[in-house]
């Protein structure tokens, strides 16, 4: 129940691409309503899922945030605060991100101590030189940035230490310095699209440049080596402006959009999020990337349908594929919302 493709979704919402408040608030929650009222009765501790959930913690207060994040400590209660079952995978603990956020408000240590304990056993996991913890991209938005919201709950820099030295391996095995893209897994180094170039991943990419922009909204400016995750990020955000499609969007093979007639709206959305984030705090020009955030949301804004469907969205998957123009999955709208609401945020300071 992570997502479906309705063939009568076909109707276009019309909303306004305007960086306004007001024009911003009706295009999250057209899509936040529908998405809530459709997923809730199937609410999983599953990472498509926690993508979403992640989405709706972002809601504004004043675009109803309250509500949803109502919804999302329904939820969590419901699951008593648990990660999912596979102890070492990084999937099963991006919901833990929701349940910090929630902490955050609360300080109920009760909604701590499941994530917290899940983490600390983690950590006490030896490394396998021959599989890294996080061996797939994806891995990158699932599991630091809950390491990093345990540091601000704990002020236990051990988990930024376990976190930095987990994404180094990682980024020394898929990262290309060449290109500044990941590869979704290695799997993937060395493999070709149609047109000879190497196969980069829309969503993957996305996967890790949100995960930057969560992990760096609670890296402390004297953490030694934040300086390096600043870098990667501003690298992979010119590389990914430079490969903005006409429409706004991005193809699901980064590298070769021709093959891809339907543009990519989970890794797009990502994308818009990140650089709004860059934006808003200080991280990226704001001359250079406020026209591509601009046209990013524009185009997303022009993909939901008139019942609140955001359409386009490539299902689970881990490489470039196809789908049709209604494809629409829960994960997609996590970072919809995630990117509406650092749009939001930009709103204030367009003029």
């Amino acid at each position: 129940m992570a997502g479906d493709a309705n063939a009568e979704a076909t109707k276009s919402a019309n909303l306004s691409a305007k960086l306004t408040k007001r024009d911003v608030s009706a295009a999250i929650s057209k899509v936040a309503d529908w998405q809530l009222k459709r997923a809730e009765p199937n609410f999983s501790q599953d990472w498509t899922f926690a993508a979403l959930y992640a989405g709706f913690m972002a809601m504004p207060p004043d675009v109803d945030g309250a509500r949803y994040q109502d919804a999302m400590l329904s939820m969590a209660k419901n699951f008593a605060w648990q990660p999912g079952p596979r102890v070492p995978h990084a999937d099963d603990h991006a919901i833990g991100q929701t349940y910090l956020q929630l902490y955050f408000k609360d300080h109920d240590p009760a909604m701590l101590a499941p994530i917290r304990q899940r983490m600390d056993t983690v950590m006490q996991l030896p490394d396998n030189p021959e599989k890294p913890l996080w061996w797939w991209c994806d891995a990158l938005f699932m599991a630091p940035p809950v390491l990093a919201e345990l540091y601000k709950a704990t002020g236990d820099r051990a988990y930024l230490d376990f976190m930095d030295h987990e994404w180094s391996i990682t980024s020394a095995k898929l990262y290309s310095p060449e290109n500044h893209l990941f590869f979704r897994d290695a799997g993937y180094i060395g493999k070709q699209e149609s047109n000879g170039k190497p196969v980069f991943w829309s969503r993957g990419n996305g996967w890790v440049l949100a995960g930057l922009a969560r992990v760096l909204t609670y890296m402390p400016s004297d953490y030694p080596s934040r300086d390096r995750y600043v870098a990667q990020f501003r690298e992979m955000a010119a590389a990914i402006a430079a490969l903005q499609g006409k429409d706004g969007l991005w193809r699901p093979g980064l590298l070769n959009p021709k093959a891809y007639p339907l543009p990519e709206n989970s890794g797009s959305a990502f994308y818009t999020y990140a650089l709004a984030y860059g934006i808003n705090n200080h991280l990226l020009d704001r001359r250079k990337y406020l026209p591509v955030v601009k046209k990013a949301w524009k185009g997303l804004v022009s993909h939901v349908y008139a019942d609140g469907r955001l359409g386009c969205i490539q299902p689970i998957g881990a490489a470039p594929g196809q789908y049709t123009a209604t494809s629409s999955y829960v994960f997609g709208v996590g970072a919809y919302l995630l990117a509406g609401s650092e749009v939001y945020q930009l709103a204030d300071k367009t003029h």
